[in-house]
């Protein structure tokens, strides 16, 4: 049985657990990805602090070894979690560690993130691996709007882009949260605010997401880049505002620390990605979507 919302409170760091020094490490075992977002540099380094990051991309074998690692310098890790650096369900990778570690490290919060666009046809894979907490990335639940924020989507081995993508994604994304939610399975909906684009249009994606059944929703600022270099980040006024307006109808999480694809430790407090991945690589690369 999944950790209900109330025990991911007190042991997620995502969903609040952040106050009892719950830690959680992120395993960069998905590489590819199939959406476009235009506000979205994927890249390998050492140095920048942001999702999409990470300093190598790990084989699903070499997890159990790495979290055995990484719980022996940490023993505050409470969940393992798949963010990236690409989607989780645009290959068989990011199901195929959880099952390692469903098996090796059964104490621990099972965490996925995805964009969605997958997520209808692949609930259930997601839900007999045992998720405990799912992470949809929902930017836009208008078409228009989203086809500003991601330019296409490669969807059964076809780039389809513009409105008729962002169709497909809205449509794929909230189904599937349906279905995990109705599974037991708490889900969290991460939503980039873009000012001019989305920052008019939070409150009916708060009210959408919360009716397919989330239970928290997480406001994450731009960070200017990539297409949307030249789009300036949202003051900390425009973003008190944009959680004002979710609150009316979900409940809003407030201490989202930009974590990289490969961040270990507890957020805002120890980070010991250095020492488990060994970063030391100095380079830029930007993965290709696809």
């Amino acid at each position: 049985m999944s950790n209900t919302y109330k025990d991911l409170q007190n042991s997620h760091p995502c969903f609040g657990g952040h106050k009892n020094n719950a830690g959680r490490i992120h395993l960069p075992v998905s590489p590819g990805c199939n959406i476009a977002c235009r506000f979205c540099d994927r890249a390998i380094n050492d140095v920048e602090e942001r999702p999409g990051v990470t300093s190598k991309v790990l084989k699903p074998a070499e997890c159990e070894e790495i979290l055995r690692k990484a719980l022996e310098i940490c023993p505050d890790i409470k969940v393992a979690g798949i963010a990236g650096p690409g989607d989780t369900l645009a290959s068989d990778y990011a199901l195929e560690t959880f099952k390692i570690v469903k098996e090796k490290f059964p104490h621990l919060i099972k965490c996925m993130s995805t964009n969605g666009l997958l997520l209808d046809e692949r609930a259930k894979d997601v839900i007999e691996v045992g998720i405990d907490s799912l992470t949809v990335t929902v930017n836009a639940v208008d078409p228009e709007i989203e086809n500003k924020l991601n330019a296409y989507i490669i969807y059964h081995g076809e780039k389809i882009e513009g409105v008729e993508g962002a169709k497909i994604l809205i449509r794929n994304q909230l189904s599937g949260i349906r279905k995990i939610a109705e599974a037991g399975i708490t889900v969290k909906v991460n939503t980039v605010l873009v000012p001019g684009i989305n920052d008019e249009h939070i409150e009916e994606i708060a009210k959408t997401v919360k009716e397919a059944g989330a239970k928290i929703y997480n406001i994450i600022p731009l960070i200017p880049q990539h297409e949307l270099k030249d789009v300036p980040a949202p003051t900390c006024p425009q973003i008190d505002e944009a959680r004002r307006k979710a609150e009316k109808y979900i409940d809003v999480f407030r201490h989202c620390q930009h974590c990289r694809a490969d961040a270990v430790g507890v957020p805002g407090k120890s980070e010991f990605g250095d020492q488990i991945y060994q970063r030391r690589l100095g380079i830029k690369e930007t993965f290709s979507h696809g």
